[in-house]
């Protein structure tokens, strides 16, 4: 798991904001999830950006996948309300690969992450508002992630307040069957 802080400027997070928040207010929060997953979230995959948030997905792409690692040209979108927060899982090895790269935009939150076969053994991770993580191999397949509800948000002791959160996304195809 690699965290940068401070990845993106607020201009680039309100360019990013300006493009998908036309389309994700029509949305309603959901919470159902069909692998009961998240609980209170609106999301879309999106294809086409304008110049300027392109630059700043190539940034990304550049930074988390090596070069010739056949990517998702649809970049997953993920609103989650004040009130939503995100289950602990794996994610589904079928639907992406190796790698994902998100960036966190509205608000912080505390991603945790715990051993699959042991829950006891977990870390938090601090994902500060306009941050981007990444989360490769094991971190994606050994481990369960999570962000925290706001009523457990807490890191280092320290409350970390939770409002609305947004995170755009680029995943890696997944590996082809032999």
């Amino acid at each position: 798991m690699l965290v940068c802080s401070d990845f993106l400027s607020e201009t680039e997070e309100e360019s990013l904001l300006g493009e998908v928040e036309p389309y994700m207010k029509r949305l309603r929060y959901e919470f159902d999830h069909w692998d009961n997953a998240i609980h209170g979230y609106r999301e879309t995959e999106k294809l086409k950006w304008n110049k300027e948030n392109q630059k700043i997905l190539q940034r990304v792409r550049e930074l988390a996948f090596p070069p010739g690692v056949p990517q998702i040209s649809y970049v997953h979108v993920l609103d989650i309300s004040k009130e939503g927060y995100i289950k602990p899982h794996v994610d589904a090895v079928r639907f992406c690969g190796n790698t994902i790269a998100g960036l966190s935009l509205l608000s912080s939150c505390v991603m945790r992450l715990a051993l699959e076969k042991d829950s006891s053994c977990y870390g938090d991770v601090l994902l500060n508002r306009r941050s981007l993580y990444i989360m490769r191999h094991k971190a994606r397949y050994d481990y369960t992630h999570e962000v925290l509800p706001g009523e457990k948000s807490m890191f280092k002791g320290q409350a970390i307040p939770r409002n609305r959160r947004m995170s755009i996304i680029c995943r890696n195809e997944p590996e082809k069957e032999h």
